[in-house]
């Protein structure tokens, strides 16, 4: 059986699992299901089963699938690289946004988000390997980058986001999410409650380094088609 309800079921398990081999409490790692490139169709199925959370990287494709699924209570994420042209449609119809990486980005989606919505929750996106084709600020940048995003009225800095170089040894994938997770909490910020990190590779690595939420995809939905 491949379907999407065994599929979510199996994920959900191993999340539980990495949870407990990390001593951390059930339920304190949140799945983001990744839908880019997938029908409205296994978005709706997967909402059946109890799925709330969604990330999109690709605005034009998100905005559709909303539409289609206008009936379903949501919350859309918004997870792909942001251009200054899309920042007003981003702003309007997603209730997280976890790859801000400058303050005229962060600026945009302020002045653009709606007063009849709540702020806006972000992530600051860290390019925690230093990788030149990856977006995000660097570690030594974040703390001003805080002092200024948090200013921002219709905005609520909720923390960090961050994709490693990909690594298979267990150990070196605790090590770029140890270094940020414990750069932040050296910060003394109890308002940053959000450590985005970990994929289907790094589930494990990313939950015992104190991830709260897990962007998932493939093992979910199935491959993607080729591009």
């Amino acid at each position: 059986m491949n379907s999407i309800a065994q599929r979510f079921a199996n994920v959900s398990k191993q999340l539980r699992q990495a949870e407990i081999d990390s001593q951390r409490p059930l339920g304190s790692v949140q799945l983001l299901a990744v839908s880019k490139t997938k029908p409205a169709a296994d978005i709706a199925a997967a909402y059946r089963i109890g799925q709330r959370h969604f990330g999109e990287n690709y605005l034009q494709e998100a905005l559709k699938k909303q539409l289609e699924l206008a009936a379903f209570n949501i919350s859309w994420h918004f997870i792909g690289p942001l251009q200054s042209n899309k920042t007003k449609a981003i702003a309007q119809h997603f209730a997280w946004v976890h790859s801000v990486d400058r303050l005229k980005v962060a600026e945009r989606l302020s002045e653009q988000r709606p007063d009849y919505l709540p702020p806006l929750n972000i992530c600051l996106q860290i390019n925690i390997s230093d990788e030149a084709s990856k977006s995000g600020i660097e570690l030594a940048d974040l703390p001003e980058l805080i002092e200024q995003v948090r200013k921002l009225p219709n905005l609520r800095l909720r923390g960090v986001m961050a994709i490693p170089e990909p690594q298979q040894d267990y150990q070196a994938q605790c090590l770029p999410y140890r270094q940020l997770y414990q750069a932040v909490r050296q910060l003394d910020r109890n308002d940053l409650d959000t450590f985005s990190f970990g994929m289907s590779g790094d589930l494990q690595a990313a939950v015992a380094e104190g991830s709260t939420l897990v962007r998932i995809g493939t093992a979910l939905f199935g491959e993607r088609p080729s591009q």
